[in-house]
C-alpha cells in the first residue's frame, strides 16, 4: 500500500510539472486529493491492515498529500506570475507615442460679456449685487413707480407664479432692495447682472429669457452729466476709444428725465451702413435720473439725494461685440458655435 502511495505521488508530481494552466492544476488537485481520488481510496482500505502497518501507511499518505499540495501551490504561483507578465507586455504603454488631446471648454460668450462689463464698472467704483429671480410684484413694479393700474405695465408681459409673485421682468428690483437696505443713507453705487423673463416670441432678436445688467448710483448732488460721463467711459472701454455716445429723450417710469443711449457704429464709423440702418448710430441701452418717487419708496429724501440708473441687455452687447446675427445661438448649445469662443 505504501508503494502504491509512492507511485501516485510520482504521477501527481509529474502531471503538476507538465501542467501549463491554472485550470489544469485544479483538475489535478481534484483528481488526486478529491474525495473520489486514488489516495482517498487507498486510505479507505487501511481497515484491512494490521495495527502496526496502519500508522506507517497513514503517515506516508499525509506526507504525499502535503507534497502534492505544496507542489500545486508552487506551480500555481509560477503560472500566475507568467500570466501577469504576459498581460503586462500586452498592456504596456509606449511613452514615446503622442498623447491624446484633452478637450477644454470655454466661457460661454454671455458669461464672458457679463464678466467684462462687471470688471469695467468695478473699475469705476461700482459694486456687483444680485437678487432673486422670482420676485414680488411690489419690488418688480410698485417700488419702481409702477402701481397696479399703471399703463407702463403693459410694456412688460410677465410670467406670474401667484397673484403677487412673478419671474422678474428686469433686474431693477435688486436696486430697490439695495436702496432699502441703506435706510436712506447714501452713497449707493451698484451694478446688477442677472436673468430676466418676459412673455415674448423667440426670434433672431427676442427671447422670453435674457440677461440684463442694470446700474444705479445714488448720492448727494448726482447730475445728468455724471450719468453721461459714466456711460461714455464704459462705452469707450468696452467698444474702443474711438467710439462715442449720444443721448436721446425717452420714457421710463422709474427715471425722469429718461434717455436712450446710442453708440457710434463701429462698422461704418458713423457714415451710415446696413448694420446701423444708415443712421451712424446703434441703440445700446436705456438710462435716466432716478425718479423722486423711486427714491422716496426706498427711504431716501428726494430733496437731499439724487441718482442715475441705466440698463442694458447682455445679449445685445454680445451680438455687437462678436458680430452674431441670431440671439438663439446663445441658448441652443451648439458645440460648433461655442467652440469659436475658446481662448488660446
Amino acid at each position: 500500500m505504501i508503494e502504491r502511495l509512492q507511485e501516485l505521488g510520482k504521477e501527481a508530481l509529474q502531471e503538476i510539472k507538465d501542467a501549463d494552466t491554472v485550470k489544469a492544476l485544479d483538475n489535478i488537485r481534484v483528481k488526486y486529493l478529491g474525495k473520489k481520488g486514488p489516495i482517498t481510496e487507498v486510505l479507505r482500505g487501511m481497515g484491512k491492515l494490521s495495527a502496526e502497518e496502519r500508522p506507517k501507511v497513514g503517515q506516508k499518505a499525509n506526507e504525499i498529500r502535503e507534497e502534492i499540495q505544496s507542489s500545486l501551490e508552487a506551480k500555481t504561483t509560477e503560472l500566475e506570475e507568467i500570466a501577469l507578465e504576459e498581460k503586462l507586455k500586452e498592456e504596456s504603454i509606449d511613452v514615446t507615442l503622442p498623447g491624446k488631446e484633452i478637450k477644454r471648454g470655454a466661457r460661454h460668450p454671455l458669461t464672458a460679456v457679463v464678466e467684462e462689463i462687471e470688471d469695467i464698472f468695478i473699475g469705476l467704483g461700482f459694486q456687483v449685487t444680485e437678487g432673486p429671480e422670482v420676485e414680488t410684484d411690489y419690488y418688480n413694479f410698485e417700488a419702481l413707480n409702477l402701481p397696479p393700474d399703471h399703463p407702463a405695465r403693459d410694456m412688460q408681459d410677465s410670467f406670474y407664479v401667484t397673484h403677487d409673485m412673478l419671474l422678474r421682468t428686469q433686474t431693477s428690483p435688486v436696486q430697490a432692495r439695495t436702496m432699502q437696505k441703506h435706510n436712506g443713507q447714501g452713497p449707493v453705487k451698484i451694478v446688477c447682472p442677472g436673468k430676466v423673463y418676459r412673455r415674448d416670441d423667440d426670434d433672431a432678436t427676442h427671447s422670453h429669457q435674457f440677461m440684463q445688467i442694470e446700474g444705479l448710483y445714488v448720492d448727494k448732488n448726482v447730475r445728468m452729466s455724471d450719468l453721461k460721463g459714466t456711460l461714455e467711459a464704459f462705452v469707450k472701454k468696452y467698444f474702443g476709444p474711438e467710439r462715442s455716445i449720444r443721448l436721446r429723450p425717452s420714457f421710463f417710469p422709474f427715471t425722469e428725465p429718461s434717455v436712450e443711449v446710442d453708440v457710434s457704429c463701429g462698422i461704418c464709423g458713423g457714415a451710415g451702413c446696413r448694420v446701423c440702418k444708415n443712421s451712424g448710430w446703434i441703440e445700446v441701452l436705456g438710462a435716466g435720473m432716478v425718479h423722486p418717487n423711486v427714491l422716496e419708496f426706498s427711504g431716501f429724501d428726494s430733496n437731499e439725494y439724487s441718482g442715475f440708473a441705466f440698463g442694458m441687455g447682455v445679449e445685445r452687447f454680445a451680438l455687437l461685440k462678436y458680430g452674431i446675427d441670431d440671439i438663439r445661438h446663445f441658448y441652443t448649445n451648439d458645440i460648433r458655435f461655442l467652440e469659436q469662443f475658446k481662448r488660446a
